[in-house]
């Protein structure tokens, strides 16, 4: 078998896309979303992950960014593979744990981007309408992550067990 050089190896392996957002959620389980002026689904603070910049750097300048808020990053609840969907191409997601927010704290964000019309907390039930399918599987995930502790790993927001062999025939 004849090895590549290295160089030519590097330039042949794959990109993925990537995104980081963060999961502010009230004590009662709702969860904050964003309504987005590009799309018609609602979001999760959040966004691409830019070159040479780690998905928790990404979560923390699109938070800042979208509601105004400069906070501590909690723990990593879901990495999600989402494959390509045109004209997406395959990436990673992450979700980020931002931690309680209340409502009184809700109407106290000053929304200054752009891209964000109006922002509110929600049952999963009431957002369901409002976000992607895929979305919904991954704030249910990162939700019950928050409940056990534990990373929920995902595929298009589906979780998936980690135990599985690395060929599935």
């Amino acid at each position: 078998m004849d090895l590549l050089p290295y160089a030519e190896y590097a330039a042949s392996l794959n990109r993925k896309r990537a995104s980081a957002g963060v999961l502010f959620h009230a004590p009662d389980g709702r969860v904050l979303l964003a309504e987005t002026t590009y799309k018609k689904s609602w979001e999760i603070p959040g966004g691409a992950v830019d070159a040479g910049e780690p998905p928790w750097r990404t979560a923390l300048r699109e938070v800042h960014e979208e509601i105004g808020l400069s906070l501590p990053l909690g723990t990593l609840l879901v990495i999600d593979y989402v494959p390509t969907e045109e004209p997406m191409p395959e990436g990673l997601a992450f979700v980020f744990d931002g931690g309680t927010i209340s409502d009184d704290e809700v109407a106290e964000l000053e929304l200054t981007d752009p891209e964000i019309r109006s922002v509110g907390l929600f049952t999963l039930d009431e957002a369901r309408p409002l976000i992607d399918p895929v979305l919904a599987g991954r704030i249910s995930a990162a939700l019950h992550a928050i409940a056990t502790g534990t990373l929920v790993y995902c595929e298009s927001g589906h979780p998936i067990s980690t135990t599985a062999t690395a060929d599935p025939s």
